[in-house]
């Protein structure tokens, strides 16, 4: 290991040697040592049209000859401009303003704020929100705090706010108890709502698909039914789209899937297809009136140095081109559905479940199921043996593979995943 890096989500003492990585090319990486391995998860599900796209590394090029950077206090520019826009016009009608930072756990902490201080400026105390169990939003604090509480924020446990928890309703391939889990679910936030009105600022969840949390899956018809819950009880909603987004669940966003409106939307890791750092918090209207006031308290004091970054603008709005005119994403749910029915007889793997263009199965283990479950290390290692990337979440294995992927080459993954459990 390099004596001046410090790798994350890694444990320091004993980790094995990290792979070089010399360059990528759609869904392929070279390491340093000529092995050329196929990038399943999107390195971290951010490269959704592969590495070193040509379209998006020539936007960003030519932006760079143009406005590189410029402070987004008091100033503006075409490329953030143009990327509101863009968003806004895909997004459902109810949004209106974009706030720009830089990653995921950003976007979540400025759509938190965002939801307290709605409630403040309107003179109601609102404290806390309501969560899912097995969440994951990012690694700031107030991420954390509206985070599955476990081993990445276990440190913190005494810094963190309190918010409540309720169960999320994972689903898989021949669930005969989805419908009950989810009315319970329901019946359940309701009770909450209505013994405590006045108590919550939000509800925020990753729709159709918790990621970190082991890629597990609910149905479109469970986030309809808490949109109505939401409507009813006069409580904001708060999607965390931030790994859903740009045509990861089968359509641009998993609120259109849903058809859904949400009051706060949070977007980062695809925006920009890879290539550059770029997160959006986009809101509705009702949201953004009760901040337009002269009133210095009613004033959203947040900010970022790289906020509204032009070079990342470009990126995105590149993505969005070849996005809104391809959708390359499509075909893939298909794909995954045949070759999922194809391991479904295999002893090992269960809980198989499928959304857009990610596919995840739990391995059977005589380990506790999670992120610590020891058959991930085993995996990753035969992962690069056999030219695929996966980083299994503990006992769950998925893959979320460039749109650029071909058939050919997600139909070899697949015949691979066998071999990596011997």
């Amino acid at each position: 290991m390099h004596p001046n890096l410090w790798h994350p989500f890694t444990i320091q003492k004993n980790a094995p040697e990290p792979v070089k990585v010399k360059s990528g090319k759609g869904v392929w990486l070279e390491l340093e040592d000529g092995r050329k391995v196929i990038d399943c998860i999107s390195s971290w599900w951010v490269n959704v049209l592969g590495h070193s796209n040509q379209d998006i590394a020539d936007a960003i090029y030519e932006q760079s000859q143009k406005l590189e950077h410029v402070i987004f206090a008091g100033f503006t520019h075409d490329p953030a401009e143009n990327l509101a826009e863009r968003l806004i016009n895909l997004l459902p009608s109810n949004f209106e303003r974009v706030f720009f930072s830089d990653n995921g756990s950003t976007a979540v902490e400025v759509a938190m704020k965002m939801a307290y201080q709605y409630w403040a400026n309107k003179g109601e105390d609102r404290k806390s929100y309501i969560c899912f169990e097995g969440a994951y939003h990012g690694d700031t604090f107030g991420a954390m705090s509206a985070g599955e509480r476990n081993i990445f924020s276990d440190v913190f446990k005494d810094l963190l706010f309190d918010v409540e928890f309720i169960p999320y309703p994972q689903t898989w391939d021949g669930d005969e108890e989805r419908a009950q889990k989810e009315d319970e679910i329901i019946d359940h936030l309701e009770e909450l709502l209505t013994d405590n009105p006045d108590h919550y600022a939000g509800i925020l969840i990753e729709p159709l698909v918790q990621g970190a949390g082991g890629m597990r899956m609910c149905s479109e018809e469970f986030l309809q039914k808490l949109h109505w819950i939401n409507r009813q009880y006069d409580v904001l909603l708060i999607f965390d789209e931030v790994m859903t987004g740009f045509g990861r669940t089968g359509e641009m966003f998993a609120c259109k899937r849903a058809q859904v409106e949400p009051d706060i939307i949070c977007l980062s890791k695809g925006i920009t297809g890879g290539f550059m750092p770029l997160s959006v918090t986009v809101c509705s209207a009702k949201i953004y009136e009760t901040f337009l006031s002269e009133d210095p308290v009613k004033t959203f004091w947040h900010g970022h140095s790289y906020t509204g970054n032009p070079l990342g603008c470009a990126a995105a709005i590149a993505t969005l081109d070849i996005l809104s005119n391809t959708q390359p994403f499509k075909w893939l749910e298909d794909l995954h559905k045949e070759e999922i029915e194809k391991l479904k007889g295999h002893s090992d793997l269960h809980r198989f479940r499928i959304k857009g263009t990610i596919s995840a199965m739990d391995i059977k283990t005589d380990g506790e199921d999670g992120y610590l479950n020891e058959v991930a290390a085993k995996i990753k290692k035969n992962c690069l043996d056999h030219g695929v990337l996966l980083r299994p979440l503990g006992n769950t294995l998925y893959l979320m593979p460039p749109y650029c992927i071909t058939e050919d080459e997600l139909r070899n993954v697949y015949k691979k995943i066998p071999l990596l459990l011997n």
